[in-house]
């Protein structure tokens, strides 16, 4: 009798002990939406522009997502627009302040020139500003020995990096886009190119900059650079990218421009009216999408009780910028956050202890880890009879 009355006390001061400690809600880690998830949201959105090119593809440059295409994935060649891929490997094989010492091999290339003298020295980056604004060719064959050491070495970059980028339709012979048989691309791929190019910041300023100088043959004097875009003074949100024109290959037009949190980039191969081409489809893009702004960098804070610290409560927040792209008309977006009641000590700062999670028509769209802002410490010696009770929930 008096064993069963201890063991109905045991129990009875057990079950006070475990009520008394911290349930926790089950969630699973935050995660960014991924890029093919982004992509699924705008897969519904098509613009049909009349456009003059006889290859064209618009894109969603944060999602990858195309809105438009036109013999998309017909080989062509590309010209100039060739040196959106030498600009990016170039930088990815050298640092901008990297002195380059002008080759022989480089003065006198045929096609559009910026003079540049045998032995001259110029920055990469000052060389870079010279082939993306002034198209110059003498420019892209001067990066291509200072960088790799000739033509055909620095091609074999661009085609590895090409690979690199999933491109299947596309081969590099040289870095100005002169015409070769063997150097082709498609529209398609010419865009997933330019938006790996967008992705380095300076390539971006870049390709934005209307004008600047760089020196001619040491202090001689300057060289005035002006950017063949015109579409930078033509269209509001342009920033770029790069032109070309062979008889060949007839006008090529990389573009991109971004408004209110859009970038779109348009391409067009071919094409007698690719100014009027770019401006249909930028704007028919534009028109079709939205920039949907969820959670500010902190933009979610809140106060969440504390069992057994030395602190009773602790702040966990947003730490990360959410936003998405999505159609001009989607769905009604919903916002959820997911915390447990409490937190058992020690709390260690910058864990994660919960989540906000948008929904849009009952499917999850984007989500942002919520994180402790501060550690908050356990006492150094608790109790023998709780560490038994910790033992036992743990288990």
């Amino acid at each position: 009798m008096k064993s069963g009355f201890s063991r109905t006390v045991f129990l009875f001061l057990l079950g006070l002990a475990l009520a008394s400690l911290p349930v926790f809600h089950t969630f699973a880690q935050s995660r960014s939406v991924t890029e093919t998830e982004r992509a699924s949201l705008l897969a519904g959105v098509r613009v049909s522009p009349s456009v003059s090119a006889q290859s064209a593809a618009l894109m969603e440059a944060e999602s990858g997502e195309f809105l438009f295409e036109k013999e998309a994935d017909v080989r062509l060649p590309m010209a100039s627009t060739t040196k959106i891929m030498t600009a990016l490997v170039a930088l990815e094989h050298a640092a901008p302040e990297t002195v380059i010492t002008v080759a022989h091999e480089a003065v006198g290339t045929e096609g559009s020139s910026v003079y540049l003298f045998e032995g001259e020295q110029l920055t990469l980056e000052q060389l870079l500003y010279a082939l993306l604004l002034s198209s110059a060719n003498d420019a892209a064959v001067a990066i291509a020995y200072g960088v790799a050491g000739g033509v055909e070495p620095f091609a074999a970059l661009m085609n590895e990096k090409a690979s690199s980028l999933g491109l299947r339709n596309t081969h590099f012979t040289n870095p100005h886009g002169l015409d070769d048989p063997d150097h082709y691309t498609t529209a398609r791929e010419l865009a997933v190119i330019a938006r790996a190019a967008l992705a380095n910041d300076l390539i971006r300023k870049m390709a934005a900059t209307r004008k600047t100088t760089i020196p001619q043959n040491g202090n001689v004097g300057m060289r005035l650079l002006v950017n063949h875009n015109k579409l930078l003074r033509l269209y509001d949100g342009a920033i770029g990218i790069k032109t070309g024109f062979t008889k060949r290959s007839g006008r090529c037009l990389v573009s991109a421009a971004e408004r209110e949190g859009v970038t779109l980039i348009a391409v067009t191969i071919n094409a007698p009216s690719d100014w009027n081409d770019h401006r249909a489809m930028l704007d028919q893009g534009f028109s079709h999408l939205a920039f949907v702004p969820l959670c500010a960098e902190n933009g979610v804070s809140v106060e969440l009780p504390v069992v057994g610290g030395l602190s009773e409560t602790v702040a966990v927040s947003s730490k990360e910028e959410r936003h998405l792209i999505l159609p001009a008309k989607h769905g009604t977006i919903m916002a959820s956050v997911e915390l447990p009641r409490f937190l058992y000590a020690p709390v260690a700062a910058e864990s994660e202890v919960g989540r906000v999670v948008w929904r849009m028509d009952g499917q999850i769209v984007s989500e942002v880890p919520l994180v402790a802002e501060k550690t908050v410490a356990a006492p150094e010696k608790p109790s023998r009879f709780r560490r038994l009770l910790e033992k036992i929930f743990h288990h």
